[in-house]
This record gives C-alpha cells, sequence and structure tokens, in this order.
C-alpha cells in the first residue's frame, strides 16, 4: 500500500467506493475495457488479467503446476489469488459465478 505523507481531501474508502460506482456504471465488456486501460499501466493491466485467468483452472481443481504450464501465470501469483479464493471476500467467487451464468446463457441464446 502506497504511505503518502498528506492527508488526501477524499478518505480511501469513499474514494474506493467512488471507484466501484464508476465500474458498475459501465454498461458493456468494451466500455469497462476501455475505462481499464485508461486507468491502468499495462503492467497493472497484466497482473489483473493474469490474476483472473487462474481462477476457473483453480476452481476446477487443477494444480498449481498445471495452471503455470496452461497460462505461464507465476506460481506465487496463482497461490494468492488461491488464497483469496478461499479466505478472500468472495469477490473471485461472485464474479466467476457471474461470468459462468452470463456464457451459459449466451450459449443458450445461440443454440
Amino acid at each position: 500500500m502506497k504511505r503518502r505523507l498528506l492527508d488526501p481531501e477524499t478518505p480511501l474508502e469513499d474514494a474506493e467506493r467512488g471507484l466501484c460506482e464508476a465500474l458498475l456504471s459501465l454498461r458493456s465488456a468494451e466500455e469497462m475495457q476501455a475505462f481499464l486501460h485508461d486507468l491502468c499501466t499495462p503492467a497493472e493491466l497484466e497482473a489483473l488479467v493474469d490474476r483472473w485467468r487462474v481462477v476457473p483452472y483453480l476452481l476446477d481443481g487443477l494444480s498449481y503446476r498445471e495452471i503455470h504450464e496452461r497460462t505461464a501465470v507465476s506460481i506465487t501469483t496463482i497461490g494468492r489469488v488461491a488464497r483469496y479464493l478461499n479466505q478472500g471476500n468472495g469477490g473471485y467467487l461472485a464474479a466467476a459465478a457471474r461470468a459462468a451464468r452470463r456464457r451459459a446463457a449466451t450459449r443458450k441464446a445461440r443454440t
């Protein structure tokens, strides 16, 4: 976490809430992608993508080594994501469940 010498005008919790509301206001994957590309550096975005990339494999019970071989994501990152899947705030699980439902609905609509 960054340490600041000055207190920002907006408390961290309020700024985080504002970011969450901004994310929720976007209406499509394309809008979200544009926002993330504006918000994040390429390295930050790559880190987010790497973390998200390993979630389905962890949920399927693959070993860290197998996930690494399939994704090239570091074992350390895989372990970090696994820890938050098991002991975090439920965000990964909620997002993964909703993404899976959306994919299933899209597939069903195509048939």
